[in-house]
């Protein structure tokens, strides 16, 4: 068994530091242990104590009768330690810490927190500063959370892994109110040895779960956590994580437009997007979305029948459907005649979405015909039921007609329950059909059932230190940056570097026809913002306008420049920006979006972790608002899409080769010009560290 598997399901375990006081936290673990119905041997460590509950107590971790496959240690900080090492020299398999006061407290607690790890050894360690974990499927509670004094709390087929202690409680208890049952549910806490991606990992192969929800501050093994989400995908068990902390303070520092429109809650979008893990939006979501993906019926599309009793209900949910995404398109010929014969109405008054069914009452042989009905139409993919107050007198009939229908479909069928009942929830969840007490979650688990494949692992791009070969930390320049893009096949305009007006006068001549016009500065990024840019320049024009930069540049204190830049001018194109941020929680990711001067102001962009495979690069176009005028928008020629498809693919394999030196990198813009005639850089910036 691995430590993991010990911790879920021991054999033996110990609770150091246990009270015979069954009030107090210390006394609950041993109590819920027998209340659950735990069957293998409690051995309770107190040296104050000979018995607990029944119990042989033993004075110390030593005086154990063996090693215990886990141990829950209800001890302080500054006793935590000491139990930890004896567990460990004992050969225990995995230890619990509860106590608080390490990482998140301060300085001195971090310290405490590493002792505790070192303490454990080859131990396993869950915590410091968590609840612990509840078992459902085998009756096994290594908690002291209050939750566990509730009444009932049913066996299902979700598994939880929370990085609060305090969720998972709430969890338990909402849950049990809802009839929502749980496999097992994990508190991983500070985090100090076992993390959220270990939980995922070992729960995603549990024969009992068939869904994980995840309440997520952060991710402390990113890698693992992708392992885990493709893994889940090829078992076809879907994660669900509700990810709190969505602040983009952590921009403001970034040197590029890429920077600053790759806030740290986006990239977790990205990440969860591109791994097929469904975002939960609300907290609310995080139970009823699980809870409807349990039966694993899931929709081939985006199209949902309302069927309902009340009008003004059918109406709600149609609306916040709309809102989400989700059609709401009216029956087909022969759905509606179907429905007409049935309700013995006039076609015309029948064929509507919502369905209202409110002539029909309750009778159990209408209700069951127009539920199979809307089920066997090929123009829905789900069927919602919403229940009114009608049902409340009769909830059996009800869910007995929904039970029915979903046993001779493939299609989800769940419940809006209009009026406040939440024994009528309970009861329809209890019964496997999924049910929801208001129209936005309603229609928030319906675009989560939409199927979802996650992509195909993409190739790391080998790393190559030999790129950045030569090239100082800190901004390169215009000029290094886009040499290092063309090294990969990004292409770029056709310039040249001066080293000052006489130079760039020269250039302009080379190059022929207008120009553009740039400082070349590592210490100016943006140097449009510094009237560092001229375009449409003819070679006569340019030492004319290379002094009223500098003069610019010198007014506003601005460092001198290297020189300047002379590139040809680029017309007719579509602007779009192209850039590289290294996320510090999550990694490398890649941007791509409307470009130009108003690229923040639009915040028009895609995202993906490198590595990317060309469906990636494609998806992201598609994401775009700026899509359209790709496309061909009002008569205009279509850009050169897949020439943008080319240039994103070679960018990501740079980024990529560069490794940890590269730190941002952008293409501001990125010129995609009509179908046939390529792409091409305008102006690019790198920093490498």
């Amino acid at each position: 068994m691995s430590a993991l598997g010990a911790l879920l399901r021991p054999r033996s375990v110990a609770v150091v530091g246990a009270s015979a006081d069954m009030g107090k936290m210390t006394g609950r673990p041993v109590g819920y242990l027998q209340k659950y119905g735990f069957t293998g041997e409690i051995w309770p460590v107190n040296p104050r104590a000979e018995s607990i509950a029944g119990l042989r107590c033993y004075p110390d971790v030593a005086s154990l009768p063996g090693a215990p496959d886990a141990a829950i240690v209800l001890l302080g900080p500054d006793r935590a330690e000491a139990a930890v090492r004896d567990l460990a020299a004992k050969g225990c398999q995995a230890a619990i810490v509860l106590a608080s006061g390490y990482g998140e407290a301060n300085e001195e607690g971090a310290r405490r927190q590493a002792a505790l790890k070192e303490a454990a050894g080859g131990m396993r360690l869950l915590g410091p500063n968590t609840i612990g974990l509840v078992n459902l499927t085998d009756g096994m509670m290594l908690s002291a959370t209050g939750a566990l004094e509730v009444g009932a709390l049913p066996a299902g087929r979700i598994s939880v892994v929370s990085q609060s202690g305090g969720i998972l409680g709430s969890l338990l208890s909402r849950a049990a109110d809802r009839g929502i049952g749980f496999a097992k549910l994990v508190s991983t806490g500070n985090e100090a040895d076992i993390d959220s991606s270990d939980m995922i990992e070992h729960l995603v192969e549990d024969e009992a779960t068939d869904v994980i929800a995840v309440y997520m501050e952060g991710l402390r093994r990113p890698e693992a956590f992708k392992r885990a989400a493709r893994r889940a995908a090829e078992l076809g068990k879907p994660i669900v994580v509700y990810k709190v902390g969505r602040s983009d303070s952590g921009a403001r520092a970034a040197t590029s437009h890429t920077g600053a429109l790759a806030g740290a809650d986006r990239v977790y979008d990205a990440l969860f997007r591109q791994y097929g893990v469904i975002r939960a939006e609300s907290f609310t979501d995080l139970l009823d979305i699980p809870a409807a993906l349990v039966p694993g019926r899931l929709m081939e599309g985006g199209r949902v029948a309302i069927l309902t009793s009340t009008g003004g209900a059918g109406t709600l949910l149609a609306d916040n459907c709309g809102l989400a995404g989700i059609e709401v398109p009216v029956p087909d010929e022969a759905t509606t005649n179907r429905l007409a014969a049935l309700l013995k109405e006039d076609p015309a008054a029948i064929g509507r979405n919502p369905v209202d069914v409110t002539l029909a009452g309750l009778r159990p042989d209408l209700f069951r015909g127009a539920i199979d009905a809307l089920l066997d139409s090929p123009s829905y993919d789900a069927v919602m039921v919403v229940i009114g107050s009608s049902a409340l007198a009769t909830p059996d009939i009800v869910a007995g007609a929904i039970l029915d229908c979903q046993a001779r479909s493939g299609k989800p069928i769940l419940a809006y329950v209009s009026p406040h009942a939440p024994h009528l929830v309970r009861l329809l969840n209890g019964k496997g059909i999924p049910a929801f007490a208001t129209p936005e979650s309603s229609a928030s688990v319906l675009r989560a059932l939409r199927r979802r494949e996650a992509p195909p692992a993409a190739p790391a791009s080998p790393e190559d230190p030999s790129v950045l070969a030569g090239l100082p930390s800190g901004n390169l320049n215009e000029a290094e940056s886009k040499a290092l893009f063309a090294r990969f096949g990004v292409p770029v305009t056709r310039e040249q570097a001066a080293p000052d007006a006489a130079g760039a006068e020269a250039a302009a001549r080379a190059l022929g026809g207008e120009v553009v016009l740039k400082i070349l500065s590592r210490a100016i990024a943006h140097k449009s913002d510094l009237g560092g840019v001229k375009v449409g320049l003819t070679a006569e024009e340019v030492p004319a306008a290379c002094a009223a930069m500098l003069e610019r540049l010198r007014a506003a204190g601005a460092p001198a420049p290297e020189g300047f830049l002379v590139q040809e001018r680029v017309r007719g194109g579509v602007e779009m920006i192209l850039g590289f941020h290294r996320d510090p929680q999550l990694g490398p990711v890649l941007l791509l979006g409307s470009g130009g001067v108003a690229a923040e102001l639009f915040q028009d962009t895609a995202l993906r972790l490198l590595p990317v495979t060309r469906a990636d690069a494609e998806a992201m176009v598609g994401e775009l608002k700026a899509a359209a005028l790709l496309r061909g928008y009002r008569g205009a020629a279509p850009a050169d899409v897949p020439a943008l498809i080319d240039a994103v693919m070679a960018f990501a394999a740079m980024a990529g080769a560069a490794g940890e030196r590269l730190l941002e990198a952008e293409i501001n813009p990125l010129f995609v010009l009509p179908e046939g005639q390529g792409a091409r850089a305008v102006d690019g910036l790198a920093v490498l560290g």
